[in-house]
């Protein structure tokens, strides 16, 4: 075993834990690793020449810091060189090889190639149901808005064609839009899909619903969700809510202005995932061009817990 270096021995003898620890412990202990990296290992550095690779547990807990903390490819490197604590959650040594920026770029296209980011996410979705954290009797389906840069200042001399502009009150945004569906008890992302801006919320709302739900919940923006074709059969309690106008013209004390109210009680859980999502992971808009390369980017590709902090 190497000796410990000036910065790992006064690292292990400090007094008070920060929230970076804490809150990488609890990924450490959450996220079913061995399971994502028999999925991986198949086709990790697979017909590659020249150095070998960092291995894979490495290569994956530096992917999933790079998604926790919304950092770029060089802020990853830096992060490595910096904070012991994210140089142990991945099992580095600061006296030993650090991967580049490069090296983590590789590792991000390779999981972009291969399309591993939604089977990260229906792995890690399903350990979780193992252990009893996801429920499957009631959903909540929600879209919120990712800005993009509307700029045409950049080498093609365009936007990225694959935003859209959309207009939400009386302002204007460009982006792209983030689907997403949770369950009605704990608030847990069990489902994403990612698409243009001007695309209505109740358009993919089937691609969110995993079909053994008894209700689900949503705003104004999928009221007439029941008639649409796609979910014919379905034997759902639709809890969608009233138009804001509609419902402001309800006298006090009315027994649907209650019902509201208690409908917009259990829809906030999704709007809390929304600020963790965009305040606190800091994924309020987009990183790359097209959806493709921003998807990995949402919680879809890793975890979100509602009231973990970072």
């Amino acid at each position: 075993m190497s000796q410990l270096t000036f910065a790992e021995a006064e690292f292990a003898i400090k007094k008070k834990k920060t929230r970076r620890e804490i809150f990488l412990e609890k990924m450490d202990k959450l996220i079913p690793w061995k399971k994502l990296e028999q999925q991986l290992i198949k086709k990790y550095h697979k017909g590659k020449t020249g150095r070998p690779p960092y291995p894979l547990p490495v290569m994956l807990r530096v992917h999933a810091m790079q998604l926790f903390y919304n950092l770029s490819d060089p802020a990853m490197e830096d992060a490595l060189y910096e904070i012991e604590s994210m140089r142990q959650f991945a099992g580095l040594r600061l006296s030993g090889n650090l991967p580049d920026e490069t090296t983590i770029l590789n590792f991000r296209h390779f999981l972009e190639e291969h399309k591993f980011g939604k089977m990260i996410f229906k792995t890690i979705n399903g350990h979780l149901a193992e252990q009893g954290l996801i429920l499957r009797e009631g959903s909540i389906v929600d879209a919120t808005i990712l800005s993009a840069p509307s700029s045409t200042k950049n080498s093609s001399g365009e936007r990225d064609p694959e935003m859209y502009q959309t207009k939400k009150g009386n302002q204007w945004h460009f982006g792209m839009k983030m689907h997403i569906g949770t369950d009605d008890a704990f608030g847990l992302i069990y489902s994403i899909a990612t698409t243009s801006a001007n695309v209505h919320d109740i358009a993919v709302a089937d691609q969110l619903l995993h079909g053994a739900e008894q209700r689900v919940w949503g705003d104004a923006g999928y009221l007439g969700i029941g008639q649409r074709p796609e979910h014919q059969g379905r034997e759902v309690d639709w809890q969608i809510a009233m138009r804001p106008g509609q419902r402001a013209k309800l006298p006090e004390g009315d027994p649907v202005a209650k019902l509201e109210r208690l409908k917009a009680g259990v829809r906030a859980k999704v709007e809390h995932s929304f600020f963790y999502i965009k305040r606190i992971f800091g994924y309020n808009k987009v990183r790359y061009r097209g959806l493709a390369k921003n998807l990995p980017r949402t919680p879809s590709g890793f975890i979100y817990l509602p009231g973990s902090v970072i």
